[in-house]
């Protein structure tokens, strides 16, 4: 659909996105050059929604850059996740491991404890993960409804008692950026199902 106004649709740069999206998902965070830090795919869509569209970047969370995104995580299914090997996202990489392992919240938890010590026993009835992002966005029965990673990630830091980063914020892409390199070699699944 055209949009913005530049009247374009993403299918007049990207063609057919069975062959030009084919992998794109498996290879994100990736660094953006000219914001000097790595960015989502979400982002990216906005991005592109913002320059080359000319249009309004979808908001967070919004059923349209949802859809847009699991489209664009479908053209990856079965890929291999292979984050960048670009040395511009250590730093950032490095920053999500620290996150995942910082104790936070008034809970006093941090992310290992759950998915590293304890995956594959159960809270509240459900099994835990080891925190493989390799359906996102995803249909959560809890949310009877799709979501990003950053939605899941916010439902984990309000567990904990923690205080929540804005959507988009680096710490969100940071920590995106650490999971998708724990996930590196397991097969992309978007749009998955989760409890």
């Amino acid at each position: 659909m055209k949009a913005g106004n530049a009247g374009r649709a993403c299918a007049d740069c990207h063609g057919d996105a069975r062959m030009s999206m084919k992998g794109v998902a498996a290879r994100h965070p990736a660094f953006e050059p000219t914001l000097s830090r790595p960015i989502n795919l979400e982002q990216r869509i906005n991005i592109c929604r913002a320059q080359r569209q000319q249009a309004q970047p979808f908001a967070y969370e919004s059923k349209d850059l949802l859809a847009l995104t699991a489209f664009v995580g479908m053209q990856s299914r079965g890929q291999l996740i292979a984050p960048p090997a670009d040395e511009r996202l250590r730093p950032s990489r490095d920053a999500g491991r620290e996150i995942f392992n910082r104790r936070q919240g008034q809970l006093n938890l941090a992310c290992s404890q759950c998915h590293d010590d304890n995956w594959g026993k159960r809270l509240a009835g459900n099994a835990i993960p080891q925190a493989h992002p390799t359906g996102y966005p995803l249909y959560r029965l809890e949310w009877q409804s799709i979501g990003s990673l950053q939605r899941r990630l916010r439902n984990c830091l309000i567990g904990m008692r923690a205080e929540p980063y804005a959507y988009g914020a680096p710490e969100y892409v940071s920590l995106e950026l650490y999971l998708m390199w724990r996930a590196r070699g397991l097969p992309v699944e978007t749009p998955a199902v989760r409890p």
